[in-house]
């Protein structure tokens, strides 16, 4: 082959497997909606099992359904065989993958899961096999021919598993009102952990945390503003409720307005209503709020409005969480 001819053929076998996602997209109906209800009704884990390539793809569908609120766990279907088949329990479902459902490790299985009374459901691409009709939910992959040039390797079905495996995914996700929050619970390492690490990881709290009443002497407020270090104090009604912010560039425009500090207290200069963090929201999200509103720093408080700490964008910054 030259070049173009190299080229040529790796488009094919990309085209050939967006068709068969296509395909699988148009098949996708009750079955898919039966099977992710069954799975949400599931008071313990969902097992997934597989081998081969269907194996592989099996693994990685449990990892991303662990990731996104729905316990899974990986079973390879022959170490099942050998005294694995105990990690099944009766309050769990299990997912069966097979391109051809007639995979002998698989077959084996079912009769076991059967015993047990565990709900089955079935990833094959053939709705005649011995899977699909002793499964309790079949979803058919109809995928009609493989992108490998000899129609043998798995190429098309092993895509169109891993989409179909993210669709059950995505969908348990959003009808379990799974959030950023609970996503950074279960990725707290590298980069990603960084990125979603949480307003109550990063910010002061304590005595570090500049705060005075509305009716504070500004030459207090100038002192409490200083002394904290971060160009900013929050400001509290009688209940000790946030009621706004004073920053340096309020100082500043309280003086070109002609304001006098030695007659004025903390509800003469302070901007009301002020920008705020929460303990538990995503600090990019923080951050993001920093850029819109051009400020660098955001009282954090609970549900109440009382300030529980105060979040600077270097604070941010240092924990390598950016916006890209």
């Amino acid at each position: 082959m030259d070049k173009e001819e190299i080229v040529a053929q790796g488009r094919r076998v990309i085209r050939e497997e967006i068709e068969g996602l296509r395909r699988l997209e148009e098949s996708l109906g009750e079955e898919f909606a039966r099977a992710v209800e069954l799975l949400l009704r599931c008071e313990g884990k969902v097992i997934l099992t597989g081998v081969g390539k269907s194996g592989h793809v099996a693994r990685k569908i449990a990892s991303t359904l662990s990731s996104t609120g729905t316990p899974s766990h990986f079973l390879h279907s022959s170490e099942a065989l050998h005294g694995d088949l105990g990690v099944i329990s009766p309050q769990d479902v299990v997912i069966a993958v097979s391109n051809s459902g007639e995979s002998d490790e698989i077959v084996s299985l079912i009769s076991y899961v059967k015993m047990l009374g565990v709900p089955l459901i079935a990833i094959t691409n053939r709705a005649e096999s011995t899977l699909a009709k002793h499964s309790d939910v079949c979803l058919l992959l109809n995928v009609q021919r493989e992108a490998c040039p000899l129609e043998l390797a798995p190429t098309t079905s092993s895509t169109a598993t891993l989409a179909l495996g993210d669709a059950l995914a995505m969908v348990l996700s959003q009808l379990r009102g799974f959030t950023k929050e609970d996503f950074a619970l279960r990725h707290p390492g590298g980069a990603l952990g960084r990125k979603l690490r949480l307003v109550k990881d990063l910010y002061h709290t304590g005595e570090d945390v500049p705060v005075v009443s509305e009716d504070e002497p500004m030459r207090e407020v100038i002192i409490e503003i200083t002394s904290k270090g971060f160009g900013a104090t929050a400001v509290v009604n009688r209940e000790g409720k946030l009621t706004g912010i004073i920053t340096d560039g309020d100082l500043r425009r309280f003086v070109r307005r002609g304001g006098d500090f030695n007659s004025s207290i903390a509800r003469d200069v302070m901007t009301e209503s002020p920008k705020v963090a929460y303990p538990e929201e995503v600090a990019l999200e923080a951050l993001r709020r920093m850029e819109e509103h051009k400020i660098t720093v955001l009282i954090v408080v609970d549900e109440e409005n009382r300030p529980q700490g105060i979040l600077h964008m270097h604070d941010i910054l240092r924990a390598e969480i950016g916006i890209k």
